[in-house]
C-alpha cells in the first residue's frame, strides 16, 4: 500500500463494532481499521500507535498459536495522511448506523491496522471476478460453566447467551429471543447445528451477517433494523447453489436454498484445518458440564421427548469451532471465581505500581506471555503469579468467545484441478472455500469488574423472569382447577 497516494473514493464503509470502524478497498483485498474513541477521551499518537501494535503481537503470538497459522491473520500497523482520514471520515458518516455513533474514528494520529479483507478468499491480493459469497459468525461461548465456585445453581443448566437474551429483549437492545444457542452449534451434532444456523438466519442480531461480493446483504445492526426477510436472501443465494436455475420461485425455492446454505456452512465448520495449539492442550478428566442448554428449544424438545441429551458427535478436533472450544475453557473457574484473584492482583498493584509493566498486563504479548498460558492448575497457592495467571487465562478466553468466524465460498470453476483451496460440495455444486477468525483483540484488564457485575444482573434477572412465568404457568393451571366440582356417590 502507498500511504502517500491514498483515495478516499477507493474506500467504503464496511463495518464497525463497539472498538473500531472498518473501511474497505473497492479492488484490492484489503481493509483498513481504525480505532474509535468517545469525544470526550483523547489519547496521543503514540498511544494509539501501541494499542494497534499490541492487537497484531497478541494475534501473532497469542491467537495464531492456538488457533493455526491459517485461520489467523495478523496485519500491520500503517500510518496514513491526516486529510484522507479526515475526508474518508466524512464520506462514510453517512452509512453508519446510528446506535454506533456515539464514538469517533479517530482522525487525529493517522494509524490504522491494514488486514486482508477476510470476505474475500484468502490466496488473492486483487477481488476475483467470480463471485464470492461470505457468511460472518459470532458463535458466542460454547459451554456451560464447569468451575465449583460457580454459586448460581440456573448457570450450571443454562448457558450465558441464553440468559442475557432476556435482559437484552427486556432492555430494547433487541426486538425479540432468538432461538440460537451456542451449545448447539458447538456440539458436532448436525441435526442441532442445522437447528442453530436457521436459528441465526431467523434472528440474526450481531450473530451473523452474510455479504455477497464483499457487501452486505444480509443482517442487522439493532432493534431498529428490519425484519430479515429469507426470499430476499434466497433470491441472493439462488445462483451460487443453483447455477442452473431449475428451481422455481416461491416458499419452496426459498426453503431448498436457506437449506443448503445452512448444510454448507455447516460442512465447512466441521472440517480440518492447520495444527493449532488445541491439540497440545493437556486437560484432566474432570466435568466438563452439560451438553445441553435448558433454555435452547432443541434442548427443551428433548426433554418433552423423555431424552436427556442427543445422541453424542462431539466436533473434529481438527476444526476451528473445536480450537475455539478449547481456547473459551481457558477460563477455568467462571468470573464468580476470577474475581477475588483479581482483587488479589489489584491489591498488589496498588501497593506496587511500579510491577505493573513487570506483570505484562498491557503487554508486551510475546512468547513468554503465552507459555504462562498453558498452565491449567486451579489449585490456589495464593500468591500473585497464580491469580495473574488465572486473570490472563480469563482474558484470553472472554476473547475467544466474543471472536467473529469468516467463511468465504466461491463457485469451483470447470476446471479447478489447479485449485489448492479446500472444496465443499453441495447438491448442484461444489465451493472452494478459506476460513478465518477476526475480532482477536484481547479483553481489557481493566474490564473484569465490569464482567463480575454483568454476570449477577444477567443471572438475577433471567432468575426472576424465569421464576414469574413459572409462577404464571402455576396460577392458570390453579385458576382452571378451581371451576371443578366434586360429586359424590353412594357406593
Amino acid at each position: 500500500m502507498d500511504e502517500g497516494k491514498m483515495d478516499e473514493n477507493e474506500w467504503g464503509y464496511h463495518g464497525e463494532g463497539n472498538k473500531s470502524l472498518v473501511v474497505a478497498h473497492a479492488q484490492r483485498c484489503v481493509v483498513l481499521r481504525f480505532l474509535k474513541f468517545p469525544p470526550s477521551r483523547k489519547k496521543t499518537s503514540e498511544e494509539i500507535f501501541q494499542h494497534l501494535q499490541n492487537i497484531v503481537d497478541f494475534s501473532k503470538n497469542v491467537m495464531k498459536e492456538f488457533l493455526g497459522e491459517n485461520s489467523v491473520h495478523c496485519g500491520e500497523v500503517v500510518q496514513l495522511p491526516l486529510d484522507f482520514v479526515k475526508q474518508l471520515c466524512l464520506k462514510i458518516q453517512s452509512e453508519r448506523p446510528e446506535s454506533r455513533c456515539d464514538k469517533d474514528l479517530d482522525t487525529f494520529s493517522g494509524y490504522a491496522l491494514c488486514l486482508p479483507n477476510l470476505a474475500r478468499l484468502q490466496t488473492y491480493r486483487f477481488a476475483e471476478h467470480r463471485p464470492i459469497l461470505c457468511v460472518e459468525i459470532k458463535p458466542k461461548c460454547g459451554f456451560i460453566p464447569f468451575s465449583g465456585d460457580v454459586t448460581h445453581e440456573v448457570k450450571r443448566r443454562v448457558c450465558r447467551y441464553c440468559m442475557h437474551q432476556q435482559l437484552k429483549v427486556a432492555t430494547g437492545k433487541w426486538k425479540q429471543i432468538s432461538k440460537y444457542c451456542p451449545l448447539d452449534l458447538y456440539s458436532g451434532n448436525k441435526q442441532r447445528m442445522h437447528f442453530a444456523l436457521k436459528s441465526l438466519l431467523q434472528e440474526a442480531q450481531n450473530n451473523l451477517k452474510i455479504f455477497k461480493n464483499g457487501e452486505l446483504i444480509y443482517g442487522c445492526t439493532d432493534a431498529r433494523s428490519p425484519v430479515a426477510d429469507w426470499n430476499e436472501l434466497a433470491h441472493h443465494l439462488k445462483p451460487f447453489f443453483f447455477p442452473s436455475n431449475g428451481l422455481a420461485g416461491g416458499p419452496h425455492c426459498t426453503r431448498a436454498v436457506i437449506r443448503e446454505l445452512v448444510r454448507v456452512i455447516t460442512r465447512v465448520l466441521l472440517s480440518g484445518s492447520d495444527k493449532g495449539w488445541a491439540g497440545a492442550l493437556r486437560r484432566g478428566p474432570g466435568p466438563r458440564g452439560p451438553r445441553v442448554c435448558e433454555a435452547s428449544p432443541f434442548g427443551r424438545s428433548l426433554h418433552r421427548q423423555g431424552k436427556n441429551s442427543p445422541e453424542c458427535s462431539g466436533l473434529p478436533k481438527g476444526c476451528l469451532l473445536y480450537k475455539t472450544l478449547q481456547v473459551q475453557m481457558l477460563d477455568l473457574l467462571d468470573i464468580e471465581g476470577l474475581y477475588p484473584l483479581y482483587r488479589r492482583v489489584e491489591r498488589y498493584l496498588e501497593e506496587f505500581p511500579e510491577e505493573r509493566k513487570t506483570l505484562q498486563i498491557d503487554g508486551p504479548y510475546d512468547e513468554a506471555f503465552y507459555q504462562k498460558l498453558l498452565d491449567l492448575s486451579t489449585e490456589d497457592d495464593g500468591t500473585v503469579a497464580f491469580a495473574l495467571t488465572k486473570v490472563q487465562q480469563y482474558r484470553v478466553a472472554m476473547t475467544a468467545k466474543d471472536c467473529s468466524i469468516m467463511i468465504a465460498l466461491s463457485p469451483c470453476l470447470q476446471d479447478s484441478s489447479s485449485d489448492q483451496r479446500p472444496v465443499v460440495p453441495s447438491s448442484r455444486s461444489r465451493f472452494a472455500f478459506s476460513v478465518s477468525v477476526l475480532d482477536l483483540d484481547l479483553k481489557p484488564y481493566e474490564s473484569i469488574p465490569h464482567q463480575h457485575k454483568l454476570d449477577g444482573k444477567i443471572v438475577n434477572f433471567y432468575s426472576k423472569t424465569v421464576h414469574a412465568k413459572d409462577a404464571a404457568v402455576m396460577s392458570t393451571r390453579f385458576k382452571e382447577s378451581e371451576d371443578c366440582t366434586l360429586v359424590l356417590h353412594k357406593v
